[in-house]
């Protein structure tokens, strides 16, 4: 059955329910019913139930879900074992002012490239008491974790998403070298993350809701506004533990070393490193008598618990985009805005692809099966056209990158709102007028690429 116009409507009841009530969690369970509806009709309830197991058995979500219990109980054991603070306490020699605190943010952003969950979580759990340390609004730190996850994956090769992509490319004819030729035309992401460091710096003026989180700030209000309405599902290491002493702060960097080497060791799976991580955090909180068997396990299931929240809206997401993926909505709107490309604007293909990406990835919030789709018909399209497909990787990848950090219900913001405390749509109105800058230069350097090498 084709559905047309008609598949838009789940996502248009997200945005509009979003944007009207701010309660995130009840409009994506309320977009994802609607899909079943569309889908299904006068038997949407059992298969609704269906796309929700569907869901759960989806590897993508389980691993994502993985991830996210690992990442809990870990920051949990690091706040009640003292490794945070005396991490923190470390740092702050060094970012004792808010240039350098952004500074280093951004670095860590950079060094934690392997995955953009563990960029997103990680970044974003240590760095935060040294922001808020030196005043800096919740909004910036969530500014600045938000600008590199997916931007940095996608510009360094040896990632999950660069191998990802670069298996897509193969059915092409394509391959590695052509996609590090693609590397120095991802306009997005490159620009993207050096918009984040001069802002950080103070280079580019803070503007918007940014501007007015500093003025909130810079007159005694609070670094972490309480909403009422459209709050962080999840706030992951904002209890208070005042009671806890700080230890060494090699009881953090030693658990987070053997995560990235455990990634590396395990072909760069997240979940293994992970793993590899808790059982040093096991070792080494036992031996030093920090906390017992016990307490280590308590901790463990407390910070398990703390993302079941995140864990069950992110599912209802992924049902959403089944119910999608049913009425074939990604197809609708490439191919709508495919057949709105001229002849005679052949030369900016590469933009129009970056457009074309970036709208449906925003609006869809699924960035590895769009470059799964777009990379079969946006390839072969760029050569027949005398296009260097190159070019059209770049643009798909920045495409892919746009969505992730802007779209209000993706994974990479659900997971910013979760260590920064600040809601999906706070985020998105922070960001905006630095993604929606980013995107538009994005735009004039693939339409100039474009008119130069073809």
């Amino acid at each position: 059955m084709e559905y047309g116009i008609i598949s838009c409507i789940p996502i248009l009841v997200l945005i509009v329910g979003a944007l009207i009530t701010k309660k995130m969690p009840e409009m994506i369970i309320l977009s994802s019913l609607v899909g079943a509806i569309l889908v299904y009709k006068q038997n949407f309830f059992p298969n609704y139930l269906q796309m929700i197991y569907s869901a759960i058995s989806n590897e993508s979500y389980q691993f994502l879900l993985m991830i996210l219990l690992g990442f809990g109980g870990m920051i949990r054991l690091f706040e009640k074992s003292g490794a945070l603070q005396g991490f923190s306490n470390i740092i702050g020699k060094f970012a004792n002012t808010r240039k350098k605190s952004m500074l280093l943010t951004w670095l860590m952003g950079i060094i934690m490239f392997v995955d953009d969950y563990l960029n997103v979580l990680a970044v974003s759990f240590a760095m935060k008491e040294t922001t808020d340390r030196n005043r800096i609004p919740r909004e910036h730190l969530a500014y600045g974790v938000n600008s590199m996850g997916a931007c940095v994956c996608v510009l360094i090769p040896f990632t999950s998403w660069a191998a990802f992509a670069v298996g897509c490319m193969a059915d092409q004819g394509l391959g590695f070298g052509d996609y590090l030729r693609a590397i120095p035309f991802m306009f997005f992401p490159l620009v993207a993350v050096v918009v984040c460091l001069l802002v950080g710096l103070g280079i580019i003026p803070k503007v918007g809701r940014l501007k007015k989180a500093y003025q909130r700030v810079d007159e005694g209000g609070p670094l972490l506004v309480e909403e009422k309405v459209g709050a962080s599902i999840v706030n992951m290491g904002d209890e208070d533990n005042g009671d806890v002493k700080p230890s060494s702060p090699l009881n953090f960097f030693i658990p987070i070393i053997a995560l990235i080497a455990g990634m590396f060791l395990c072909n760069n799976d997240v979940v293994s490193g992970i793993l590899i991580a808790l059982a040093v955090q096991l070792v080494l909180y036992l031996v030093q008598k920090i906390m017992t068997l016990t307490e280590f396990m308590d901790n463990l299931f407390a910070g398990i618990s703390s993302m079941a929240p995140l864990a069950v809206v992110i599912c209802f997401a992924y049902v959403l985009n089944i119910a999608n993926t049913e009425m074939g909505f990604a197809e609708y709107l490439i191919g709508g805005m495919q057949r709105m490309i001229p002849e005679s604007m052949y030369a900016l293909v590469p933009a129009f692809v970056f457009i074309i990406v970036g709208l449906v990835a925003f609006a869809a919030a699924s960035f590895w099966v769009l470059i799964l789709l777009t990379i079969p018909i946006f390839v072969p399209l760029s050569t027949t056209m005398g296009i260097d497909p190159a070019l059209v990787v770049a643009a798909i990848m920045s495409g892919v990158a746009f969505g992730s950090k802007f779209c209000f219900y993706s994974d990479a913001v659900f997971m910013t709102s979760a260590g920064t405390g600040i809601s999906n749509m706070t985020q998105i109105k922070v960001v905006a007028p630095y993604v929606l800058g980013s995107a538009v230069l994005a735009v004039i350097f693939f339409a100039a690429a474009g008119l130069i090498m073809t």
